[in-house]
């Protein structure tokens, strides 16, 4: 960075065939929901374009994008210099959650736009989720819904799988509960526990740490909340399902509607019930409660 304000600004554009659609929108919506632009083009392709200040991050999504869709294109470069913070304040509006969560940026702290709610500081940065894209409002929603029913309630514990900037884990501890958030990016860890920091959460009320679901082993947890994408969360059915107490709600998000059959398939072969869907646009929740 140049100063406090002033950063270097990276642009990862993708080019995407028709039948890749579907894949890239799900990495993105996980890799960059801070937000991207999308333009569909004559020939049945996708451009995607991503601006970001961390040029290793984009670098990452960009190697993850070509295994996922070895036909797609992808292009990084360096664009023009500019004010971030100010970029980012005309972009990050209040995004309100359930009927008990609004997330917000720190230059909108002290206002009252929504008396009644908890308020979640989000400092947006290159890691993951602002409450702005569809699967981190959703499972914020599902967990307000189970907090305002008394499904979960204060003094329960909770685990924050693919925490990301520390969303979901805040708006947890917040509410009175106590738990782990896991990421196996290290740009996530540290900007969850800016965020952490950032909101007043005690450290042992919301413990942040680098790993997958395996740092969780031996553990239980009244409320389990995953919001990664669909394959990783088949592929951990057996940890996850091991992970949550008897009694206790699993939530699981970023799926797209279109995979829900098979993702809820994996839960119910570990001996869970059918789960209840909370649908939003292509998007896709499973709450088991």
């Amino acid at each position: 960075m140049a100063s406090a304000n002033i950063a270097a600004l990276f642009r990862l554009e993708i080019l995407a065939e028709e039948e890749d659609f579907d894949r890239v929108s799900g990495l993105l919506a996980l890799g960059a929901p801070f937000g991207w632009e999308e333009e569909s083009l004559a020939g049945g392709e996708t451009r995607f374009v991503i601006h970001c200040e961390s040029e290793d991050h984009l670098r990452r999504l960009r190697d993850e994008l070509l295994a996922t869709a070895p036909q797609a294109s992808a292009t990084l470069a360096t664009v023009e210099r500019q004010d971030w913070l100010a970029a980012w304040r005309q972009f990050f509006t209040p995004v309100l959650c359930g009927a008990r969560f609004v997330v917000l940026p720190p230059w909108l702290a002290g206002e009252e736009r929504s008396p009644g709610r908890i308020p979640i500081l989000i400092e947006p940065k290159s890691a993951f989720g602002t409450g702005h894209h569809a699967t981190t409002a959703l499972c914020l929603r599902v967990a307000s819904d189970l907090l305002d029913a008394g499904r979960v309630h204060p003094g329960q514990s909770f685990l924050d799988l693919g925490t990301g900037s520390g969303i979901l884990g805040i708006g947890c501890a917040k509410s009175g509960l106590k738990g782990l958030g896991l990421d196996i990016d290290p740009l996530a860890v540290d900007n969850a526990r800016e965020n952490r920091d950032l909101n007043g959460v005690a450290r042992d009320a919301f413990e942040i740490a680098q790993g997958s679901v395996a740092k969780a082993a031996g553990r239980s947890f009244d409320l389990v909340l995953a919001n990664i994408l669909a394959r990783p969360l088949m592929e951990m059915a057996t940890e996850l399902a091991a992970a949550l107490a008897s009694g206790g709600c699993l939530v699981l998000s970023g799926i797209l509607e279109t995979q829900a059959d098979a993702v809820e398939a994996a839960y119910r072969a570990q001996g869970l019930p059918a789960a209840r869907r909370i649908i939003d646009g292509e998007w896709c929740a499973l709450l088991w409660a």
